[in-house]
């Protein structure tokens, strides 16, 4: 797809973003809070007020390509994931802006995203190969393709909060 960044590391070294470095940061005891995901999109999580706004009038399209490069997934797998065509994703480029339920749906997806690097205690390549192969606590569904709805997302999440405290049923 032209003119669509498909993304790299910031520290190929280190495997991982700048934004994934500020999250892992927050999995330290006592540090992680609600919207700690926010980084991965590039923006503050000390305002959830000041990114809803955000999120109503429509994420710049930074953001999109920032947590593209923080999840490690090609622009059409992202796209895919936030249920936005190809040909959408180029004109949203262009414009510069995501629309307002495209930016919430990104938002989600960071959101799994970043509960699965809790998970995997900031280890972005296990977080990401969780994401993608289908979990038998999700009927053998891939917790990324679920989280394209609330629902699913909701149930991604409550397969990771049963995880994190050893239950597998």
């Amino acid at each position: 797809m032209a003119g669509v960044v498909m993304g790299g590391m910031d520290d190929p070294a280190l495997g991982e973003t700048q934004e994934v470095a500020a999250f892992r940061r927050t999995l330290r005891p006592g540090r992680a809070g609600a919207y700690d995901y926010f980084v991965l999109l590039g923006l503050q999580p000390e305002n959830p007020m000041k990114v809803l706004l955000r999120v109503e009038k429509g994420l710049g399209f930074h953001s999109f390509e920032r947590f593209q490069r923080s999840a490690g997934l090609s622009a059409l797998d992202l796209a895919e994931a936030v249920s936005i065509t190809p040909r959408t994703l180029h004109r949203r480029k262009e414009e510069g802006r995501l629309a307002p339920d495209e930016s919430d749906r990104l938002l989600r997806v960071s959101r799994v995203f970043g509960r699965a690097l809790a998970l995997f205690e900031g280890d972005a390549d296990a977080a990401r190969d969780w994401l993608a192969a289908p979990q038998s606590g999700l009927g053998g569904q891939r917790p990324l393709a679920l989280a394209r709805t609330d629902l699913g997302a909701r149930e991604v999440e409550s397969l990771v909060d049963r995880l994190e405290h050893g239950v597998l049923a």
